[in-house]
């Protein structure tokens, strides 16, 4: 089995909804690898400020990023750009993905490229 999990929510809304769908993508993340699974993590849309939220030692998350951050496959392009999240996910080291190219934008992750891989894509 193969998984790529894709969190779309935004921190910055101060939801506790938006909390619990990023602890549970990278909850289900942590499962796939704890059982041997290959899975990927993409942060999309919104979600890619989680970077910035996830890295800081004093978040609640951060410990559980850890376990995981070796799987993130990489940060939206478009999305970092639109979010004003660029910045913190390339200082932070990650894969600014562009392997999908929207018109008018400098490109997505490709979802259909995973799809085709064998990839179940979860979103949160």
């Amino acid at each position: 089995m193969k998984a790529a999990v894709v969190i779309l929510s935004d921190p910055k809304n101060g939801l506790e909804e938006s909390a619990g769908r990023a602890f549970n993508a990278l909850s289900a993340a942590y499962d796939f690898k704890r059982q041997g699974e290959d899975v990927t993590i993409l942060f999309q849309g919104a979600g890619t400020r989680w970077i910035d939220e996830l890295t800081k030692a004093d978040h609640p998350f951060h410990a559980l990023f850890e376990t995981v951050k070796d799987k993130v496959a990489g940060v939206s392009c478009a999305c970092a750009s639109v979010f004003g999240a660029t910045e913190t996910a390339t200082r932070a080291g990650y894969e600014l993905v562009k392997d999908n190219p929207v018109p008018g934008t400098p490109g997505l992750p490709s979802l259909q490229k995973l799809t085709r891989e064998g990839y179940t894509v979860l979103s949160f």
